[in-house]
């Protein structure tokens, strides 16, 4: 699997090629994914499918739970898999740190749970508009499974929807998108580029998990009083915010009673002068276009 070059700071899909059998015959699809929990990196959403046919080809690979399993192992597997391509396909979606962070601390909330459903949701939809003849679907639940079944099931009344506890080691087609799903995160992680400079990726961050002694050190070495974190770090964790709360400068908000005074009211002559020349549009600052940020005008 070659990512080539891109940039961290976007989200990123990656597919494998369709094979014509899954196009013509009945299909099974599993999905499942990696990296929810850690503070830094991405979650990576994950896919395969294959004629239902040809299922017994999952266990003759050997497929199993990707945490079960070590890193060359994993590799192995998807090696194996990615051979397949007359019989299997993948799909992976990647979700970068910075758009996750953003996502969960919109106005209107928009939590992870929800970013996980639309996210698979979305894998099924394109594995539809490739053409893929679906017609069973195992996902591994995220929230209550009931209510998460009943949903992807109102979405596509003509596929049969099974979404359970531990899917990845109950059904091996689930088992095959959680090795395509951690396999792909584990090579982001690796060849993460820090835009920020290389002093980051020469240190030792751990697993990425909060609880994880080597991330909080990373966290707590690497926060910049200003700009805050590299882009490799998502802000909106708990365990992020709470280092920026003691380390990052504090920042003092106008109210909205000194904006509304601070604002001229505009003169009626004015718009019966001479036109301006045009002032060029100064560049934003690269910590702004570094997180997708643009300016907002009114903020009441």
């Amino acid at each position: 699997m070659d990512f080539g070059e891109y940039d961290n700071r976007k989200n990123r899909k990656v597919e494998s090629g369709v094979p014509d059998v899954c196009k013509s015959e009945p299909c099974m699809m599993g999905i499942d994914e990696a990296g929810r929990g850690p503070v830094l990196g991405p979650m990576v959403y994950g896919t395969c499918y294959c004629p239902i046919a040809k299922s017994s080809l999952l266990k003759t690979i050997g497929f199993a739970d990707s945490k079960t399993l070590t890193e060359e192992q994993r590799d192995n597997l998807f090696v194996k898999l990615d051979a397949e391509k007359a019989n299997m396909g993948w799909l992976i979606n990647i979700l970068s740190p910075n758009y996750i962070s953003n996502s969960m601390l919109k106005r209107n909330k928009y939590n992870l749970n929800s970013l996980s459903h639309d996210t698979a949701i979305g894998l099924i939809s394109r594995v539809l508009e490739l053409g893929i003849n679906l017609t069973e679907v195992y996902v591994d639940t995220v929230g209550d499974f009931n209510s998460y079944q009943a949903k992807l099931k109102s979405i596509f009344p003509n596929i049969d929807i099974v979404v359970s506890k531990k899917a990845d080691s109950i059904y091996p087609i689930v088992s095959a998108a959680s090795i395509c799903a951690k396999v792909a995160r584990d090579k982001a992680i690796k060849n993460w580029k820090f835009i920020e400079g290389d002093l980051f990726h020469q240190f030792d961050y751990g697993s990425g998990y909060p609880g994880d002694p080597k991330t909080k050190q990373f966290l707590s070495e690497n926060i910049d009083p200003i700009f805050g974190f590299p882009q490799f770090v998502r802000f909106g964790w708990s365990t992020a915010s709470s280092i920026l709360d003691t380390k990052a400068l504090p920042v003092k908000w106008s109210s909205k009673k000194a904006i509304e005074n601070s604002i001229k009211t505009p003169v009626i002559s004015n718009f019966f002068g001479v036109q301006k020349q045009e002032t060029v549009k100064e560049k934003s600052h690269k910590f702004f276009s570094e997180r997708c940020l643009k300016s907002v005008k009114n903020l009441f």
